[in-house]
């Protein structure tokens, strides 16, 4: 029996999950202006891509590539002549059939079998079935892996239908008997159907794609180099996949689009397109609508989700650059110099959809046009030449095509949110403020946004809700976890400056899951970061490129446009004023209704309360959603009291935000939490990333108005702390997110950019759902006990307990939470050095390894696995095991001088290495000291942008480190 191929990357298991995957990658186009035909094209286009070789990857064996692949226009006569000499099947005029590549089992009957069902899902859409053929290849310079995976492949032929009319309804058929197929397919039970997957299926284009490396591709596909393989127009890509495992099928180029570059938001966007499924319809596809979702394939790649979305919406009915410029749009909200229609456009189109962020360049084409486009803050590259003789070359570089520098007429380079596109039906570049004009003008949205969308500063004043008496102001802090430490540490340079508090050094408290303390549900989440290929964004310097924009209300259907799809509240940012807030509450107007409800359950109940309230609350929202049509829903845990504790505010949003998705209304509806426990950055940021539109920090603001009370913020009038407040946690959310190199709390918004690092699977699937978590953890009976164990000591008869506990989460308290350096650790080690007694090393040693075993660090939770022991004339001598060592990277700005130069001296007397960290080095140091002693590091970091490199600081180092993360842009 044949071999079955798998197609897409291994399933999730131990610290690997392929949700996580992306790629950086090479890509380039080759296109006749005028739309002329030729074989030449095509092996231009291929030459480009071998060019683009160092873009691409290969594992340790050199023949197996991470994937490469073209896009071509339908070469109707080469299709003529191998349909008819390799299948006898005489195919009808160009635009009257549709032809695609479909990678299958090797297995024969598994095959047939497959093709059988893709027949017959062909025929009940009304089209024709015309057969297929075996796409000749050669595998012979392909290495092992990619050979162990290879698919048989075949290209099919599909007949358009006498009741499809016209060409662009013949595309949307094909999308959907694709769409179609493959659910049927996949949910059989033939054998190989997991592997069943079609790279294109078009009247139009033809891709032709593997796991191949560039050099390969002509090689392997057998078809291109056959003359008759005519276009005007070819789009290459060669991939690399940063931190994933390539497959045949996550080659590029897909549908429409190849991809150079990652998707943060990628969690969000794959949500919130989940969500809109419920309410799509649509005039071109009809009753067809039903039988396309999902829309976004789960198992895809990035790249491959983004080609999803931009095939449907093309299909839908909207241009190629519309899509685009929904999907990436400029950074519109702080440009005011902006033409006024175009601002109107994009404000319009963002009560629609969230932008998909990150770092992108982008080629699309349909056949007809083909362009590109940079994601807004351009961080990838993109070159292009057009010759005298209307050839353009557009790749990730330049001199990707060996051209006479006397024939090019036009060269340029893509830039930031701006669009390149070529149309070979017109014969022409078309600028990209003529595109815009354009699409800008189609529709009045100017008029539009005048009539329905709501700014909050319009809506009437409203009297807040009255505080409650400040003598229960400790009582419900206490509940909420508050510390005297969040007060003097974080919320008081808030308050008083309007930024967040700035902290250096690292964390050695336990993790929020090895904690003896009571600790918030925020704290078992981290944020993630960009890095290596995937750079960050300076939210100071870069501020004109980021958006804390937000908008309440329900969003319209993204493939039927209409005028009031932006009856809408537009906020400036998410973190909201009591006064501001009001305004929400007793918000009244035609299409925008209010509702409430309580996070809240019985504090003698336990973990069943907790659950039961949790279904409770999202019965009551799914209620309110269907039967009163309130489309801004506020969440409150005000109430607290002796006999009701508040449900954790991040897992009632949640919880909430992944049951609506489920239930298909989470687009009817915006989400506004009114909590008493979100207080720090961290807090907003998660809130926000899953699923809150807006947040009002309630007993934050009394918590202020108490320290001015108590003389812990003198000098500091309420309404300015509580706006400092609120500035400085917007500014900190965007912070947050530009770490992750997205720019807009839009993107940001339910984005799930996070690491759960504590909680159980079954808490993440049913509250969390695609979060990364791969360490497991607590369940619902410790996040309850925990919730609980914060309101018994508020609530307790003993007077003695109502005080703010110390903290001590960033610095040391003996009533605080653990340090594992705390005052007996550094007490021991400063004995150690000074009396030079190995014995006190020893207890020292022994101390910090008991408790980072009991009490602090996952690594203390490792054993290691006993073996023989090695005899000790076979092990290394001391001195060749020294020279291994190596200390962290520290800059001499984080220890001090005398520090870092110890350090070093130590090192080089050991044979060991010493780094520099960032920031340089004195050159007085790569002069030998009199005794000998060199003050020299060995090894030197070097990071993009910062001071202190220079050759000399090269030249003296032994081992070079090239930073990717932490703020560097490669």
């Amino acid at each position: 029996m044949s071999r079955t191929p798998r197609l897409g990357p291994p399933p999730k298991q131990g610290l690997y999950d392929p949700r996580n995957e992306r790629d950086a990658c090479g890509f380039g186009f080759v296109v006749d202006i005028k739309g002329r035909q030729s074989h030449a094209i095509l092996q231009q286009s291929i030459q480009v891509l071998k060019n683009l070789d160092h873009r691409g990857a290969c594992g340790c064996e050199v023949n197996t590539g991470d994937g490469a692949g073209v896009l071509l226009q339908m070469p109707h006569a080469f299709n003529k002549e191998v349909a008819r000499k390799d299948a006898r099947i005489r195919l009808p005029e160009p635009g009257e059939y549709a032809s695609g590549l479909v990678f299958a089992p090797r297995n024969a009957t598994q095959r047939r079998r497959i093709e059988e069902v893709f027949a017959r899902v062909v025929q009940s859409e009304g089209q024709v079935w015309l057969g297929a053929r075996t796409v000749p290849t050669d595998n012979s310079m392909l290495g092992e892996t990619a050979r162990s995976s290879e698919p048989f492949i075949r290209q099919v032929f599909i007949g358009r239908g006498s009741d499809t009319h016209d060409a662009a309804a013949f595309e949307r058929k094909l999308y959907v008997i694709r769409k179609r197929a493959y659910s049927e397919i996949r949910v059989s039970t033939i054998g190989g159907a997991d592997y069943w997957y079609v790279a294109s299926l078009s009247h139009k284009t033809l891709v032709y794609k593997g796991m191949l490396t560039t050099s390969q591709l002509d090689q392997y596909f057998l078809d291109l180099s056959n003359p008759l393989m005519e276009t005007a127009l070819a789009l290459v890509h060669s991939r690399f996949s940063t931190n994933t495992f390539p497959s045949w099928d996550r080659a590029h180029p897909y549908r429409y689009v190849a991809h150079n570059g990652e998707i943060n938001t990628l969690r969000g966007n794959i949500n919130w397109m989940r969500a809109r499924e419920a309410m799509f319809q649509s005039p071109r596809f009809g009753d067809d609508i039903e039988k396309i979702p999902p829309i976004v394939n789960p198992n895809g790649s990035d790249s491959s989700m983004f080609d999803n979305v931009f095939e449907l919406m093309v299909l839908a009915g909207r241009s190629m650059p519309h899509a685009i410029m929904m999907m990436i749009p400029e950074p519109w909200s702080k440009d005011q110099h902006m033409d006024p229609a175009k601002r109107a456009f994009y404000q319009y189109h963002s009560s629609l959809m969230e932008p998909w962020d990150g770092p992108a360049a982008i080629a699309f084409t349909d056949g007809n046009q083909i362009g590109a486009v940079l994601d807004r803050n351009g961080l990838r590259p993109g070159r292009y030449y057009v010759t005298r003789e209307g050839l353009v070359v557009m790749a990730s570089e330049a001199g990707v095509l060996d051209l006479p520098p006397e024939s090019i007429v036009r060269k340029g380079r893509l830039q930031p949110g701006r669009m390149f596109l070529i149309d070979t039906g017109e014969g022409r570049i078309v600028e990209d403020d003529e595109i815009k004009k354009q699409l800008i003008t189609q529709r009045p949205y100017g008029d539009w946004l005048k009539q329905h969308l709501v700014h909050l500063e319009d809506l009437p004043a409203a009297p807040p809700a009255a505080m409650p008496e400040p003598e229960t102001l400790l009582q419900r802090q206490i509940a909420f976890g508050y510390t005297f430490e969040d007060q003097r540490l974080l919320m008081t340079p808030m308050a008083r400056n309007g930024v967040e508090a700035v902290g250096s050094m690292g964390n050695d408290t336990p993790l929020a899951a090895l904690s003896t303390k009571s600790r918030l549900l925020y704290d078992y989440f981290k944020q993630l970061f960009a890095q290596v290929t995937n750079p960050p964004i300076d939210s100071i310097r870069e501020e004109v490129v980021t958006s804390s924009d937000v908008w309440l209300g329900s969003e319209g259907n993204l493939l039927d446009p209409q005028p009031t799809d932006c009856r809408r509240v537009e906020l400036a940012g998410p973190i909201l004023t009591n006064e501001e807030f009001a305004k929400i509450r007793r918000l009244s107007l035609p299409g925008l209704r209010v509702g409430t409800l309580r996070l809240l359950f019985r504090a003698d109940r336990g973990e069943e309360g907790l659950t039961q309230a949790i279904e409770q609350l999202r019965a009551a929202a799914k209620r309110m959603i269907e039967e009163s049509e309130i489309n801004v829903l506020i969440i409150s845990d005000r109430g607290v009291n002796q006999h009701l504790a508040a449900i954790p505010s991040l897992l009632a949003v949640s919880a909430l935000h992944h049951y609506l998705i489920r239930e298909g209304l989470r687009m009817r509806v915006s989400l506004v939490l009114e909590t008493g426990e979100a207080r720090e950055v961290h807090h907003f940021a998660l809130l926000i990333g899953f699923g809150c539109s807006v947040i009002n920090p309630y007993l934050a603001f009394e918590t202020l108005d108490g320290m001015i009370r108590d003389d812990l913020l003198p000098n500091v009038e309420h309404r300015l702390a509580c706006l400092n407040f609120a500035k400085a946690a917007t500014k900190g959310v965007v912070k947050v997110m530009s770490k992750m190199g997205i720019s807009a709390v839009q993107s940001y918004h339910g984005a799930q950019v996070f690491e759960a690092v504590g909680l159980r699977q079954d808490v993440i699937d049913e509250y969390f759902t695609l979060t990364a978590s791969r360490i497991g953890g607590i369940g619902m009976g410790v996040i309850a006990e925990e919730t609980l164990m914060r309101h018994r000591a508020a609530f307790s008869p003993r007077r003695s307990q109502h005080v703010l506990s110390s903290g001590g989460q960033y610095q040391w308290r003996n009533d605080g939470e653990f340090h594992l350096f705390n005052p007996e650790s550094i007490h021991r080690l400063q004995k150690a050095v000074r009396t030079g007694n190995y014995r006190t090393y020893k207890a020292y040693a022994e101390l910090i390894d008991d408790r980072a075993k009991n009490l602090s660090t996952l690594r203390g939770l490792l054993d290691l696995k006993a073996t023989e022991p090695v005899p000790i004339d076979e092990v290394e001598s001391v001195e060749v095991i020294m020279k291994r060592f190596k200390t962290g990277a520290m800059s001499y700005g984080s220890i001090s001088k005398e520090a870092h130069e110890t350090l070093a001296i130590a090192m080089n007397r050991i044979g060991g290495k010493s780094n520099t960290g960032e920031g340089g080095e004195d050159v007085e140091r790569y002069v030998p000291l009199p005794n000998g002693d060199s003050k020299n590091s060995a090894i030197k970091q070097v990071a993009s942008g910062r001071f202190g490199v220079t050759s000399e600081y090269l030249v003296n180092a032994q081992e070079l480190q090239i930073k990717m993360a932490q703020g560097a842009k490669p």
